[in-house]
């Protein structure tokens, strides 16, 4: 985190910043918050997101009786440097109602199902093989998981080209889990993947 807190605009908001918090890993808006000029210095000292609650009237930082505490893991401004995005790692839910984000009641939508998916992966790991297929897997090693991975790659082109569309989404589903099981087998993630299509889309450029 090597933001300069003297480089924002906090006149503007009379001193404060507006701040969207977002799931480091799978994007998604968790809440809406806002900083003072402590608040801030706090949350860069300390690592984990604190804030300036309006209606308390004072520094309050995320989990301190809830326990659901938020990892920093950047900070980022606005053109204008007169709001932030806080990407974080959450302990628990944000929303005071239990629910993972303030914005509705969805666990991960669109793309971030992958991220999720890849952390309940990797909880699996650590069960027992006699009761999880994802433990399983794991155990009998990367050359087994890449076995179901080549075997659901046929099964989902099969279907492509001659199944329904649900069978299609099924199949391709199955594929991807197992992608992702594979890609743990070797201590990989599926952002490793991603950097590879950025590092294509950065060349294409040229």
């Amino acid at each position: 985190m090597t933001l300069d807190p003297d480089t924002l605009d906090f006149a503007k908001g009379n001193g404060l910043i507006p701040v969207v918090v977002q799931d480091a890993d799978t994007l998604q808006v968790l809440t809406l918050a806002y900083m003072d000029r402590a608040a801030l210095d706090e949350t860069i000292v300390s690592g984990e997101a604190t804030f300036f609650s309006r209606s308390r009237g004072g520094r309050w930082r995320k989990g301190e009786t809830s326990g659901n505490r938020q990892t920093v893991v950047t900070i980022t401004p606005d053109c204008d440097r007169d709001a932030l995005v806080l990407a974080v790692r959450p302990m628990g839910p944000a929303c005071h109602l239990g629910t993972t984000s303030c914005f509705g009641d969805a666990d991960a939508p669109g793309l971030g199902r992958i991220a999720r998916l890849e952390a309940t992966i990797a909880e699996r790991a650590a069960a027992d093989p006699a009761t999880s297929w994802t433990a399983r897997l794991l155990a009998e090693g990367p050359k087994r998981v890449a076995q179901k991975v080549g075997e659901e790659g046929v099964e989902t082109a099969l279907a492509g080209a001659a199944g329904p569309d649900e069978e299609v989404c099924s199949e391709a589903a199955d594929l991807i889990y197992h992608l992702l099981v594979l890609l743990r087998a070797r201590n990989l993630v599926f952002q490793d993947v991603l950097n590879v299509l950025a590092q294509r889309a950065e060349a294409a450029k040229h």
